[in-house]
């Protein structure tokens, strides 16, 4: 007897004429293994294709036919830098307030000198947007002017890590083969003294300036800054040393994209920078070397036009004599009193060219 299970589950085969007349043949007919497995058979076949589709799909989908090559490059920063050699001997300054008696003693410390204009919208980008690029200006004057790691010699990471990837290799090489050339001055990219000779007398960075911003394309933002920095210097090799001081102003363009500000980067267009004292025969697109306290500027040597092997460098101004007022002598006048309309830092150095 079988039960129904049995019956329900065993395969009906049902033969020819030929087949049942002859005795030969055998009752049940072995059925090659293939067969019983078509169904696995096809689900092999499928998982297959499936795999060779999605292969496909991400092979071209890392070798995209409409990519249209690397990124564009960022537009490289053009730099002029002028030394401004003092016409006498650089005077002392007071070692506990340096800054008194020079205009610098009513400028602002460190970043609050950096003074962020009333944000607005423009017609491409928000008032959030403006902001975001003023704000992203400030941290790189910050980062490159009054950051007492990269002021003196040590990391300049925080500076790299604004900059658009575009500018980076321009900037790296600034600071390992620097040039007076227009291009690769390490000193247009930030303010950087010598260790080696120079030490702060003085944390505090004192700042004046102005800053604008305006939509210079459907997708661009450019910020004007323009700001005089003064610091107090000495002699690194002597701690009891009389500090004198160090000014320099820095005229910059940068340029912001809708990616530099989604990336939170900074293009640096264009770096004008005017510093003082130092002497004419010194490296200034290497750092800076200030002339300190006692010290006047050596002649310059004289420039043969006719000769070709020379490169054609900055030119080297004279540092205004207000410009080094020490204790007891009236300082020049002071922001406040800044004529409407003048985009130039108060107080900044005036090169006679």
């Amino acid at each position: 007897m079988f039960d129904e299970s049995f019956v329900r589950a065993a395969r009906i085969q049902e033969y020819s004429a030929r087949e049942r007349l002859d005795g030969s043949t055998r009752a049940v007919r072995t059925r090659r293994f293939w067969a019983r497995g078509g169904a696995t058979r096809q689900a092999l076949v499928l998982v297959a294709l499936i795999a060779v589709a999605f292969g496909t799909a991400v092979y071209l989908g890392i070798r995209n036919p409409y990519e249209q090559g690397p990124e564009p490059v960022a537009e490289p920063l053009r730099i002029t830098l002028v030394p401004l050699a003092p016409a006498g001997v650089v005077p002392p300054t007071d070692r506990t307030r340096p800054f008194d008696g020079h205009a610098a003693a009513g400028y602002q410390i460190g970043s609050k000198g950096f003074t962020l204009p009333a944000p607005f919208g423009t017609p491409h980008f928000g008032e959030s947007q403006v902001t975001q690029a003023l704000t992203l200006a400030k941290d790189y004057l910050w980062a490159s002017a009054v950051d007492p790691t990269a002021l003196t010699g040590g990391n300049v990471s925080k500076v790299r890590d604004l900059l658009d990837p575009g500018q980076r290799v321009q900037f790296d090489r600034s600071l390992s083969a620097p040039a007076d050339d227009g291009r690769h001055a390490a000193t247009g990219w930030l303010v950087r003294l010598d260790p080696a000779r120079i030490a702060l007398a003085s944390d505090q960075v004192r700042v004046d300036g102005t800053m604008a911003v305006m939509e210079t394309a459907d997708d661009a933002l450019e910020v004007l800054t323009d700001h005089t920095m003064v610091y107090a210097v000495r002699a690194a090799a002597s701690a009891s040393g009389e500090p004198s001081l160090f000014t320099v102003r820095r005229a910059l363009r940068l340029r912001f994209d809708r990616q530099d500000l989604r990336d939170m980067h900074v293009q640096v267009l264009q770096a004008d920078v005017e510093a003082g004292p130092l002497s004419c025969g010194s490296e200034p697109a290497k750092r800076f070397e200030p002339l300190l306290a006692g010290e006047k500027a050596s002649a310059q040597a004289g420039v043969d036009p006719y000769d070709h092997r020379h490169q054609i460098t900055s030119v080297c101004g004279v540092l205004a004599p207000g410009s080094l007022a020490g204790p007891g002598v009236t300082p020049r006048t002071g922001p406040a009193a800044r004529p409407s309309g003048s985009s130039a830092a108060p107080g900044s150095p005036a090169p006679s060219r």
